[in-house]
Order: structure tokens, then C-alpha cells, then sequence
């Protein structure tokens, strides 16, 4: 059986395969809308899930209140970053290395009772102190360091304590890697 209509177009084929065509194109289209429908059930559950027991207006609120956090949060996190940064800037100036050497200072009978003492900062920047313990008393002398450098004549024990000092593993730098 043949058609004239599709003679006339050119298509020389029985009209039943067009209706076999056409018949498996809508039982596709059958079954891409149950499959629609399913997932859009499935996604409507999920929706009235994460609503339910609260309206619209609540769980904006609650999103609002969570920004709020986050902002406050970020406030408290600048402002420690702030002080953390002022916390490095006062640790330069400390004194952070500390050199000691005890020694006799008149070779008496007394022990190792004088000592001298340098603290220096970060730049190697600081003072030694010099007790000498005799028996008459203890005579106590300060020297400043420049870069670890002095610029007044120091004494051997002194010179010690100020390279214990510079050579001293501080505890700020082994934290800086």
C-alpha cells in the first residue's frame, strides 16, 4: 500500500513504517516523562525536607544570622591579625639571646661567685653585665652592644657571654620557616 502523498515528496516507503516510527517516538516520550516525573518527586521530597518544621521567613533569618557570624568573625580575625602583627614588631626590640659566664674574678678562695651577663635582641643589640664578687664587695659594671659590636674595650669573660649570646639558637627565628 502506498501513499501519493509521499510518492509525490519522493519517499517510496510503506506508510505502515511511518506509523511504527512515529509509534516508538511517542512510547520514548512515554517513558522520558515517567522518568521526569520521578526525579522531580524525588526532588520535591528533598525539598520539603530541608523546609519542614520552618517557613520562609525563618530560614532567612537563620541564613542572616549566619553572615552576621561570618562578618563577626572576620572582624575577630583582623583585629587578632593586627595584634599578632604588633606582638612580632615589640619581640624585635626584646631581649631574646642570653649569654653567661661565671667566673673568679680575683682567683681567691671564694668559687666562682662574679659572672658577667648579656642579653641582646634579635639585631644582636643589647648590653653585658659585669658583677666581679670580691671580698671587700661586688662591683658591678654595664656595657652596651651595638650590632654586637662594643665600643668600649671588653673584658675576656664579657667578650664570652656576648658570643654565647650571638650564637645562642633563638627561638623566634627557628619559628620563622
Amino acid at each position: 500500500m502506498n501513499s501519493k502523498i509521499l510518492d509525490a515528496i519522493g519517499l517510496n516507503i510503506d506508510p505502515v513504517f511511518y506509523i511504527i516510527g512515529l509509534l516508538v517516538i511517542c512510547i520514548g516520550l512515554l517513558i522520558f516523562d515517567i522518568v521526569t516525573r520521578h526525579k522531580l518527586k524525588v526532588l520535591s521530597r528533598r525539598y520539603d525536607k530541608f523546609l519542614s518544621g520552618k517557613n520562609a521567613e525563618s530560614l532567612e533569618d537563620t541564613i542572616t544570622s549566619k553572615f552576621e557570624q561570618i562578618d563577626k568573625l572576620a572582624r575577630i580575625s583582623k583585629r587578632q591579625q593586627d595584634q599578632i602583627a604588633d606582638i612580632d614588631s615589640n619581640l624585635n626590640v626584646t631581649f631574646q639571646k642570653v649569654g653567661i659566664v661565671k667566673y673568679d674574678a680575683f682567683n681567691e678562695m671564694g668559687g666562682k661567685l662574679s659572672f658577667a651577663l648579656a642579653l641582646l635582641n634579635k639585631e644582636n643589640t643589647g648590653f653585658v653585665i659585669n658583677a666581679m664578687h670580691s671580698r671587700e664587695g661586688c662591683y658591678t659594671y654595664i656595657k652596651e652592644i651595638i650590632n654586637g659590636e662594643s665600643y668600649i674595650l671588653l673584658g675576656n669573660e664579657e667578650k664570652q657571654a656576648v658570643e654565647q649570646a650571638i650564637n645562642t639558637d633563638n627561638f623566634m627565628e627557628q619559628n620563622e620557616d
